[in-house]
């Protein structure tokens, strides 16, 4: 039987993810990774994009991808990476309870209008 994440689990799990997109590099691969989704990118086409040092690079991936924000897969010689949209999603939906559906401290609509 697999038990259920408590609330502080969660809360220090979610704080985690947005720890890791909490830098610039991080932030700017995230964003650039949901650009290509579904497909992803192979490191050196996110290299030659945001012009990040290799090793820089995959410094940031490896802190993304044990996060849980991101996915990796292997292609032959190459590593293709894919953000993980179900833990974006899980990580959004729990900012979205707190501030538009519980005490309504945004009207929901606001929400999807900046995302469009």
């Amino acid at each position: 039987m697999v038990k259920k994440s408590t609330e502080s689990e969660r809360v220090a799990r979610f704080a985690d993810m947005l720890a890791a997109m909490g830098t610039e590099p991080r932030l700017r691969i995230m964003r650039l990774l949901l650009s290509a989704h579904p497909e992803g990118m192979v490191v050196g086409e996110i290299q030659t994009e945001l012009e990040i040092p290799p090793s820089t690079l995959s410094h940031h991936l490896d802190r993304l991808k044990g996060d849980g924000l991101v996915e990796v897969r292997r292609e032959s010689t190459f590593l293709r990476y894919t953000a993980n949209t179900g833990a974006l999603q899980e990580l959004l939906g729990f900012l979205y309870a707190e501030c538009c559906t519980r005490n309504k401290a945004v009207p929901p609509e606001t929400i999807v209008r900046i995302g469009k």
